[in-house]
């Protein structure tokens, strides 16, 4: 009867132990649902006592993914009107790791939502306000509607640069604002020069939006940091006024040495490739000290 008794004790005693080592942290907020238990985030072969900060660190990336909300800028639609940026939601790290320490040593469980913090776009309405007022560089190109897989190419660079901004002592990169030319996104084969020679590939015509924005920014206050010439010359634009791109290859680069953010409209429509480049009235060129003297 005794070793009954003992037995009986030793289980409470256990399962006092174990309920108090699976204490749990709910967190439920719209998208996320998690039950953690305290034992999962500890050094299983070493103490229970010690947080085991990988762990952690593998909650915070997951919780992010479930919550991020990226931040959307202010553009200008066709008509020139303000389509208004949108605020995004990240991950308030801080609070939330604060409050984990709080559950991971205590001997109770929790329930809480997720913590977050507003992700602000860089470029509200009043920014694109004021940098839309001054126009200071625009280029003009043609092209040949007839051939509609170039035209369809043209037409989606020039959207994914269209009311792009760069701000002061930032390059704007044409394969990186563009990205990859793929058939997953739209483009289709068309003649490019490969070598001095015509060839088709996805993408073709591109390089005459590239052309097209190298002209714009040929101005004071832009400095062009990489560009490169085709192999041949081109019909759209004059001589050494080009600028090929390649995914894999050459890329255009300019930085913006204003003291605002200019910012670029370019269209494609009825055969014209046009980019203007805009900023604030207030914008000075930031000149390069000379050290020499």
């Amino acid at each position: 009867m005794k070793r009954i008794i003992v037995l009986i004790l030793l289980i409470i005693i256990f399962t006092g132990m174990n309920t108090a080592a699976e204490n749990r942290l709910v967190i439920s907020d719209n998208n996320v649902n998690e039950t953690l238990i305290r034992s999962d985030f500890t050094y299983r072969h070493i103490d229970s006592i010690f947080l085991d900060r990988e762990k952690l660190s593998l909650l915070l990336e997951r919780l992010e993914e479930q919550i991020y909300k990226e931040p959307v800028n202010a553009t200008l639609d066709d008509s020139w009107n303000i389509v208004p940026e949108k605020v995004g939601l990240s991950l308030d790290r801080r609070n939330f790791i604060r409050f984990f320490y709080e559950f991971f040593y205590s001997d109770v469980s929790f329930e809480m939502k997720v913590p977050k913090k507003l992700v602000y776009p860089r470029v509200d309405t009043e920014l694109l306000t004021d940098i839309s007022s001054n126009e200071i560089g625009n280029y003009l190109t043609y092209f040949r509607t007839s051939n509609r897989e170039r035209s369809h190419n043209i037409q989606l660079a020039a959207e994914a640069i269209n009311n792009h901004v760069i701000f002061p002592g930032e390059t704007f990169s044409f394969n990186e604002v563009v990205g990859k030319r793929t058939v997953e996104k739209g483009y289709k084969r068309a003649p490019v020069i490969v070598k001095g020679e015509l060839s088709e590939d996805i993408g073709g015509g591109i390089c005459q939006v590239s052309s097209t924005l190298f002209n714009a920014v040929s101005i004071e206050g832009i400095e062009i940091v990489e560009r490169y010439s085709h192999s041949r010359s081109v019909p759209y634009v004059p001589p050494g006024k080009d600028a090929t791109v390649s995914w894999w290859g050459p890329d255009f680069i300019f930085k913006n040495e204003y003291s605002y953010p200019i910012l670029i409209r370019a269209k494609a429509i009825d055969g014209k490739m046009i980019v203007r480049i805009f900023t604030s009235d207030y914008a000075t060129v930031n000149r390069k000290k000379d050290h020499s003297s």
